[in-house]
Parts: structure tokens; sequence; C-alpha cells
């Protein structure tokens, strides 16, 4: 599955993962491989990224994630920390 997470200012992440998790506005949730398609909007916490060589996690400040098709796009409004 393939993971973009991006900034107005930058790209934060881009990559293969095996799961990613997301501040949704009604509550974190876990993306897998061949998740159903969604738009959701996210709220200031954390995207906990998971690939074959470990974990990262990213803050934001807030956005909007979109899934479909094995790829994920995180687009966020900031990032706190990395």
């Amino acid at each position: 599955m393939k993971l973009t997470v991006i900034t107005p200012d930058q790209p934060v992440f881009e990559g293969d993962v095996t799961s990613v998790t997301v501040p949704g506005t009604a509550g974190a949730f876990e993306v897998l491989e061949n998740h159903a398609p969604i738009v959701s909007t996210l709220d200031k916490g954390t995207v906990i990224i998971r690939t074959a060589k470990g974990e990262e996690n990213v803050r934001i400040t807030g956005g909007v994630v979109e899934v479909i098709h094995n790829n994920v796009t995180v687009l966020a409004e900031g990032i706190t920390e990395k």
C-alpha cells in the first residue's frame, strides 16, 4: 500500500507501508491494505506509519485523508514534529 503525507509547504513522507493510523475527527482509525475507499477529516494528533522497517510518527495539526485503491493520501494542514 502506498502512503503520501504532504503539507502546503513540503512533502513529509512517501513510500510503501503495511498500515497507517490517522487521527480522524470521529476518532483514530487504522488503514490496512484493501481498505474501502474513504475520505475523512483529521484532527490534531499523530499519524502512525508502519513499514517493513519499523514505525514512524508524524504529529499533524489537522487535515484530510483519502483512501482509494491501496493509495492513502494525507493532506495535513501542518506538522508539529516528525
